[in-house]
């Protein structure tokens, strides 16, 4: 980094303010319910809720404290003031670097300062050497809070930067949960006409990636499309997270108003987490079945599963590439597959999945082990940078934050992030969904095209509109 470059992130890190004032509390028997609430009150204009590993969820707010990396700019926000500076093509290491000037401001405590965001998938194109498909769009966003809170099974810790953020949000808390759930009145006829929509364009797709795998240009490619909602009134994500997580078995979970998007989503797995030890992994997907109320049905598929020989292969291939990824950040030797082809329970599917890790090398950082693992190969394809130049030419328009990342971290070394999965997803008046389905060259067409439907139900089943629309049909309880 340059001294001039330097200077500007230690004067924005500076202007941020700390978290100095701190609260314990009662814990929260709902800590979803408690999140969502602290949601649903609009305390600052970007918040997240993220839900970790260990039943541990977070909530984090503010207004004008945060970091968006453009591909050619980065620009900073705090104390009413702007920092811009050019990324030089390398919006992710300039994006870090501005982070890790927070370490040494004022206000670090445990760990560090904290962080909250997302990257959009189009951050991979730069990283994977095709710079020209990365777009002009935000990369990766990220919101320094002036409110966190951590809600676990033993206390409730509220941090902020000023004590009437820390009223403000114990008085929050502190109130009894009066709002219900709206009905459900999305049919599951009207949920499969959403998912079923645009089935022509996406078949045209995903005949072009067939023939590319056919003439020896890649081995698999997920291809996914884009999902609207119809018009109405605007969704009530906060809702929508409540209902879906009630009904859903993540990995992790968000629900975020953050640079730009909505979302609420259901992850089935992480990109990546890293302790503050160097301890990294990666939690690869790969192979399929439905999951149901019937526990027989559900455990002759898992049957079927563990014994079906493409699942197995593409499985397995899944996890040597992740290795291979890890062994780039990691120390010799240090690589292992610590899981492997267990069957994870994720809402209507149930998944073969598998854990690598390893042992950063001294010299390599989150940033390192992100750009290695971005994006997660279980929303690309064999070869990851193969498959991301076709889906650049195959599939509609971006995908922004659907198989990118949201995540959480630290200043103090700490990163998790997960995949942007199975989640609903809002940009200005506009409301969708999007999934995918692994493209190979045996792959129909006609088939394919139907495939994502249950990966995309999990997120779409009950998506509630706000009230002045309820009970006026699919869609709109």
């Amino acid at each position: 980094m340059s001294a001039g470059l330097r200077n500007t992130w230690d004067s924005w890190a500076s202007s941020v303010p700390p978290l100095a004032y701190s609260s314990t509390l009662e814990p929260c028997h709902d800590p979803a319910a408690a999140a969502t609430r602290l949601a649903q009150a609009a305390l600052a204009d970007q918040y997240m809720v993220y839900e970790a590993a260990g039943g541990v969820w977070y909530f984090a707010a503010g207004s004008a404290v945060d970091l968006t990396a453009h591909p050619t700019t980065i620009t900073a926000r705090a104390a009413g003031r702007t920092w811009t500076s050019p990324t030089d093509g390398r919006p992710l290491t300039v994006f870090a670097d501005a982070l890790s000037a927070l370490s040494a401001a004022r206000g670090a405590h445990d760990g560090g300062r904290h962080f909250y965001g997302w990257a959009a998938f189009e951050l991979a194109h730069i990283l994977h050497a095709d710079p020209a498909a990365t777009g002009d769009g935000p990369l990766p966003h990220a919101l320094i809070p002036s409110a966190e809170v951590t809600l676990t099974g033993d206390r409730t810790v509220v941090r902020a930067v000023d004590e009437a953020w820390l009223r403000k949000v114990a008085d929050l808390l502190a109130e009894p949960t009066t709002r219900q759930l709206p009905p459900d009145g999305t049919t599951p006829e009207a949920t499969e006409r959403i998912i079923s929509s645009g089935t022509a364009a996406y078949g045209s797709a995903v005949s072009r990636t067939v023939e590319d795998i056919r003439a020896g240009l890649l081995e698999k490619a997920v291809v996914s499309r884009r999902v609207p909602l119809p018009a109405g009134p605007p969704v009530d994500f906060p809702a929508a997270y409540l209902a879906g997580r009630r009904a859903n078995i993540p990995a992790r979970s968000y629900l975020l108003d953050l640079g730009g998007y909505r979302a609420a989503g259901f992850s089935p797995e992480t990109v990546l987490e890293v302790g503050e030890n160097g301890r990294v992994s990666t939690q690869p997907l790969a192979g399929t079945r439905a999951r149901g109320t019937d526990p027989a049905e559900n455990e002759r598929l898992r049957a079927q599963l563990l014994t079906d020989p493409r699942e197995i292969h593409e499985h397995a291939v899944s996890v040597r590439l992740a290795w291979d990824e890890m062994a780039v950040v990691c120390r010799p030797g240090s690589v292992a597959v610590e899981e492997f082809m267990a069957v994870r329970p994720r809402g209507s599917v149930q998944h073969l999945a598998s854990r690598v890790t390893g042992r950063l090398r001294p010299d390599a950082g989150p940033r390192d082990a992100f750009a290695s693992l971005f994006p997660a190969i279980t929303a690309t394809g064999v070869p990851k940078r193969s498959a991301l130049r076709a889906l650049a030419r195959h599939e509609e328009g971006p995908r922004g934050l659907y198989g990118g990342a949201v995540f959480r971290g630290s200043t103090g070394g700490a990163l998790d992030a997960a995949l942007v999965l199975r989640t609903l997803i809002g940009e200005g008046d506009e409301t969708w969904l999007r999934a995918g389905a692994g493209v190979t060259a045996q792959s129909s067409p006609e088939l394919v095209r139907w495939s994502p439907t249950a990966a995309a139900r999990p997120a779409s089943a009950s998506p509630p509109r706000s009230r002045v629309a309820r009970a006026t049909g699919p869609l709109r309880p």
